[in-house]
């Protein structure tokens, strides 16, 4: 295993004097890091650390005995150079320069920033010249304007002192280019794109600008009419952000006066380096929805037989109420329904809890405790441990689901225990494992930075992990190349060196075929092959069968593309995989995976920085649920149930005996409930199965069969309908707890409010229902349950809460208290019994379902950079929902207008298993005959249309491939189809 530093390289250095402190420091250091180095303070507005210096304020400038100052951000030490930072001279200049910045910014009791965090930096050096605005005899300059069309960011364009800033930190840190400079003279001012307004520019909202902006020129709104403060009137939790596998560090600022946060800020972490998303800096409001669960409801004995409740989730048509239905803007009132053409209400939004809350009633904490209990263990002496099964989630922290899977294993001695990484990830896990003896990744996204060349395949990483590719586009413009592998041609492309726009599901033969031209070429890396691998002369013979000619028929992608990739990568010194569930999410998502993994191995591109292979991780915390055993074939660790000594450990260490069998999966279990001896129990805790899993109407069918399901949840969802109990749970805000990022970096996150009503924090719901079935659990905090997790998981020893610091440890770690961890894995051997690479040669198949004339079309799903999943959170985001609000089906322009179909048009889609309604997108990043919903809206469900064919290995589900057809709305009959479009 390989810890990476940084590299220990002989460089010049220069002797410089700073009044009157000499300082040794390598050739190009700026004075003003020389200064800092010797504690002398040089004034700055334009300059941060984080960006490249440029120079334009002249505020730090210094005398170095030249004709005219220079500015100590962009001038180096020169040996023998002495500079003085504070003459009279340079004061002055500095003052001047204070003052007539000073005149045109707007008064101090009204300024943007000085009026919120009170941190305007122009304000505090005239404040340290004692200047203000009253006192000058400086015209004051104004007109330029102001831009509030952003939902969360006001632009004030007559705060500005045109630092760039903002542009550095929109260019140099997240890689987004829209901030740029107009107009001339006095009239020049930061423009969004073609100088449009902020809100309908490209912009993307990550509030980075907002942070870099030393003025009142860039500030945030306030959400959910909590005001934005001076931080030290705020109480500051460092946490990690709750959304996608990035894990990026950032501190809340709660005003406890009024119960909420106030503003949200990146911190620094060697990963995130303190970059946030708009989701993270932004999105947090969901956890004050007047919507919450708070108190537990038991299902009233008029509402059996069990079913769903809501108009919206049976797809009844006849529900004409138009009742609202629930919180969602910035006011906490409600989000209004939409109504059809026949005047029946649509569905849109979330579940309608006046329609579905009568079927239950209110009960204590212990009446809902002891009836879960008492129906789980009925169902369990009945039907066997085979008639339980529990969902888990990805959102909750490690410990709970540490706990969740040691219930349903302990408790009820069964091995049906999963979550949501069979509907991402499972087959890259099960094809890693299979190859590399590990389900985590090779090697961080950071190590981007020493890799000469990135293959992203899959993946739209601009999109669902944004800060990730701020440090793929920063390595682009660095140099490294990129080749990104898509059907769409997403933002992704525009940075890329190449984009190979492969027809969906021919990914294996894409790979077979550049693992052809590598070896004819001769690039493979023959001694690490020799040593460090098996099978290779399988796939040799297999891949010879896949020319780049054959290749080009099946993908699409041209022959000489495939050969230009392909010497690009085998002459690349080191070179990383970074994929998404493009590659994962298909019936061949295994075979997909062996291939990239292959592709790696035969190159020697793991075990040495910016090598390796990383699976960027889809949920916050997939990969520390599949790392504690929230699977149902491992134990934590990856620990096979079915390994007679491994299940031998785990019964001493739980003092129980357990199920030597595999479990069942997600979509097993479901197929099993519609099974007269399958799963008749469940708990599910945090999941939403009704919109997240494939083929919808099955999924209904199977929970309205179950005799009894428990949820527990921070929202009534859709799956919660079908529920016997409902249990309020506790935000990711409201609890501790730790958090296993897609780097392998274990962090902290930390309780900023606690739970509304009488919601209850979930290791302590799971613990207390654990005990009603008699199991001695007496867990006292999440550190102790930590502390037995750690015991059983070899890859996480020496790791404790105490260690994780604010920054969180790579694992495996063997000093955590001096070291941040193990970035590369595999530097000697795999973690195979072996210690090879194992090589699975894979055939191309074709998709499960393909087009025809009835349904021509390709349907690919997936998510928005605003949105998350089933939406619960995110469309109670105002922000986010702001931003993004309704359901939008992305088609060529060719294929829409061969439908008669424009931009904005409401149309219909229909597989063979549902039809929903939804607007038309024209894009052209679309391929012909290829279209993109987005699975976030319950409103237009895109898994009412997705198959539930499975991978044979992952077993996860088909859900980038269907057929469906596009129409017209009045090119159809309306009235064959319910206001849920639900295919009965």
């Amino acid at each position: 295993m390989t810890v990476v530093d940084e590299p220990d390289t002989a460089v010049r250095t220069v002797t410089t004097t700073i009044d009157g402190n000499s300082v040794t420091v390598p050739e190009g250091t700026s004075i003003y890091t020389a200064a800092q180095q010797v504690g002398v303070d040089i004034p700055v507005l334009c300059h941060n650390e984080r960006y490249d210096p440029v120079g334009v304020c002249r505020m730090c400038v210094v005398d170095t005995g030249g004709r005219a100052f220079a500015a100590a951000c962009v001038r180096p030490c020169e040996d023998g150079m002495e500079v003085r930072t504070s003459t009279p001279e340079v004061e002055r200049s500095r003052a001047t320069l204070t003052e007539l910045l000073l005149s045109d910014q707007p008064a101090r009791e009204e300024d943007p920033k000085q009026t919120t965090t009170g941190d305007n930096l122009l304000l505090a050096l005239a404040d340290g010249f004692d200047l203000s605005k009253e006192t000058t005899d400086l015209p004051c300059g104004s007109g330029r304007g102001k831009d509030s069309s952003n939902p969360v960011i006001n632009v004030d364009h007559d705060a500005c002192i045109l630092c760039d800033r903002c542009v550095r930190a929109c260019d140099d840190i997240q890689g987004n280019d829209v901030i740029g400079r107009s107009g001339k003279g006095y009239s020049t001012k930061i423009a969004f794109d073609l100088d449009d307004p902020m809100g309908s520019s490209s912009c993307v909202t990550c509030g980075e600008c907002v942070q870099a902006c030393p003025t009142g020129a860039l500030t945030n709104k306030p959400i959910n009419l909590i005001p934005i403060q001076p931080r030290e009137q705020l109480d500051a939790v460092d946490s990690v952000c709750p959304y996608c596998g990035v894990g990026c560090a950032l501190t809340y600022y709660v005003d406890r006066d009024r119960g909420g946060i106030s503003f949200a800020e990146g911190r620094d972490q060697p990963g995130s380096k303190s970059r946030l998303c708009v989701k993270g800096r932004y999105g947090w409001d969901y956890a004050a929805s007047p919507q919450r669960l708070t108190v537990p409801l038991i299902r009233v004995d008029s509402s059996y037989p069990k079913g769903p409740l809501s108009a919206d989730v049976r797809g009844d048509a006849d529900n004409d109420r138009g009742r609202s239905g629930g919180g969602g803007n910035r006011s906490g009132g409600g989000r209004k329904q939409k109504r059809g053409r026949d005047g029946r209400r649509k569905p849109g939004g979330f579940v309608d809890y006046e329609e579905v809350l009568p079927h239950f009633r209110e009960a204590t904490w212990e009446e809902a405790l002891d009836l879960v209990a008492r129906r789980l263990m009925e169902i369990h002496a009945t039907g066997g441990p085979g008639a339980i099964a529990g969902f888990g989630s990805a959102k909750c922290s490690n410990e709970e689901a540490y706990l969740f899977q040691k219930l349903i294993r302990a408790g009820f001695r069964t091995n049906n225990i999963d979550h949501c990484t069979r509907l991402c990830h499972a087959s890259s896990v099960a094809a890693l494992f299979e190859g590399v003896g590990s389900g985590a990744v090779s090697t961080t996204y950071g190590d981007v930075a020493n890799a000469d060349i990135v293959i992203i395949t899959g993946s739209n990483p601009t999109a669902n992990h944004p800060v990730a590719s701020s440090f793929f586009k920063q390595a682009r413009r660095r140099g490294t190349k990129i080749v990104y592998v898509d059907p769409r041609a997403s933002t992704v492309a525009e940075h890329a060196d190449y984009h190979c726009q492969v027809k969906p599901g021919t990914d294996v033969a894409f790979y077979n075929s550049i693992m052809h031209e590598v070896i004819r070429l001769g690039l493979i890396d023959r001694e690490f092959i020799a040593q460090r691998v098996s099978n290779y002369d399988e796939l040799a013979r297999t891949v010879a069968d896949y020319p780049p000619e054959r290749a080009a028929q099946i993908t699409g992608v041209d022959a000489d593309l495939i050969r230009a990739v392909a010497r690009e990568w085998g002459e690349a010194g080191a070179g990383v995989i970074y994929w998404g569930m493009g590659i994962s999410q298909h019936t061949t998502g295994t075979d997909n995976a062996r291939c990239l993994i292959a592709l790696c191995s035969i190159t020697g591109n793991v075990g040495r920085p910016g090598t390796g292979l990383h699976p960027l991780r889809g949920q916050n915390n997939v990969q520390g649920a599949s790392d504690a055993g929230l699977i149902p074939m491992f134990y934590p660790d990856y620990q096979g149930v079915d390994l007679e000594g491994t299940r031998e450990r785990f019964e001493q260490a739980w003092g129980t005996t357990l199920d030597p069998n595999r479990g069942l999966t997600v979509t097993e279990i479901i197929g099993s409930v519609l099974e007269p001896d399958g799963v008749r129990g469940m708990y599910m805790l945090g999941e939403n199965p009704f919109l997240s899993d494939p083929n919808i109407n099955k999924v209904r069918k199977a929970l309205a069969a179950l005799d009894f399901l428990v949820v527990q949840d921070i929202f009534l969802t859709e799956t919660a309908e079908f529920a016997d109990v409902i249990l309020p749970a506790s935000s990711y805000l409201e609890k501790d707890g730790s958090y296993t990022n897609t780097d392998r970096r274990v962090q902290l996150g930390r309780k900023v409010m606690d739970p509304p009503g009488q919601a209850r924090v979930d290791w302590e719901i799971v613990q207390d229902i654990a005990q009603r079935i008699g199991l001695d659990w007496n867990y006292g905090s999440p550190s102790e349950i930590f502390d037995e997790m750690v015991a059983l998981m070899p890859s996480y020893k020496n790791l404790a809460h105490d260690n994780l610091g604010l920054s969180g440890k790579l694992y495996p770690n063997d000093d955590p208290e001096h070291s941040d961890g193990t970035v590369v894995l595999f530097d000697e051997r795999f973690n195979t019994d072996d210690g090879l690479a194992h090589l699975v040669a894979a055939q191309w198949l074709p998709a499960k379902e393909l087009p025809d004339a009835e349904y021509p079309l390709v349907l690919n799903t997936g998510r928005l950079l605003e949105h998350w999943h089933t939406g619960s959170m995110t469309r109670r985001s105002f922000a986010l929902d702001s931003i993004s609000p309704i359901p939008e089906v992305y088609m060529h322009p060719k294929d829409a207008a061969d439908r008669g179909l424009s931009h904005g048009e409401l149309a219909q889609v229909r597989s063979r298993r549902g039809v929903i309604e939804l607007q038309v997108r024209i894009s052209h990043r679309e391929q012909l005959g290829n279209c993109f919903i987005p699975f976030h809206f319950r409103e237009a469900a895109a898994n009412l249309l997705t198959i539930d064919e499975i991978d044979p290995f992952g077993k996860i589900p088909e859900f980038k491939f269907c057929a469906i057809q596009i129409e017209a709305l009045d090119a159809v009959d309306t009235e064959s189809v319910s206001a849920a479009g639900v295919a009965e």
